[in-house]
């Protein structure tokens, strides 16, 4: 299964530079994501616009294959990049600020969306595990009786990306999806998570 990394906002909340190529315990942030899905066995594609041209020279020079889009917003470059890519199976759709992400993690939630029979999975963790920092998660569901938010992990049918999609919704009681790098303090979180720091 193909998964588009979604790297092409400008992140300046974090004023460190392009956001997918800030480093956590040393490497790159997007690097994380992007080996945890090869190590699941999908195909990495890093969706970029020029608001992220650094991080498509990065990911030119690493080999990944990378769709340049308009850098409009996420849901507009994701469908410019399903349809450039003319993928029609489904696709995972990932953000690309979540270095704690591993394989074992995005096999699961593969396995749910073949289980589930909808066209479509999104994944949602407890809110409680969500630190309230600015530029959290600050959506909130209730998804099986828990109040949840949105982890940035989805699946989509590509046949139907520009149309609403029957969608199932995961709950993954998951503290590695719940971590956001969108401040300093997400990113001193994720390091010491990750064990370096």
């Amino acid at each position: 299964m193909r998964a588009l990394i979604m790297a092409g906002g400008a992140g300046s909340r974090l004023s460190l530079g392009e956001k997918p190529l800030i480093p956590v315990c040393g490497r790159p942030m997007i690097g994380y994501v992007i080996d945890a899905f090869r190590l699941a066995g999908c195909e990495p594609v890093v969706v970029a616009s020029q608001k992220t041209s650094m991080t498509m020279n990065w990911c030119r020079a690493q080999g990944i294959t990378v769709a340049k889009t308009r850098g409009t917003g996420f849901i507009e470059d994701m469908v410019g990049a399903v349809n450039d890519l003319e993928e029609t199976g489904p696709v995972i759709i990932s953000v690309s600020d979540i270095p704690c992400i591993i394989p074992e993690i995005i096999t699961s939630v593969i396995v749910s969306y073949h289980a589930c029979g909808k066209d479509a999975l999104s994944t949602w963790v407890p809110a409680r595990l969500v630190k309230s920092s600015p530029g959290g998660m600050p959506y909130r569901e209730t998804i099986a009786g828990t109040e949840s938010c949105p982890a940035g992990l989805n699946i989509l049918l590509g046949d139907g990306i520009d149309e609403e999609q029957d969608e199932s919704k995961l709950l993954l009681d998951e503290p590695r999806l719940a971590l956001n790098v969108n401040t300093r303090e997400d990113l001193a979180r994720a390091e010491s998570f990750l064990k370096c720091a």
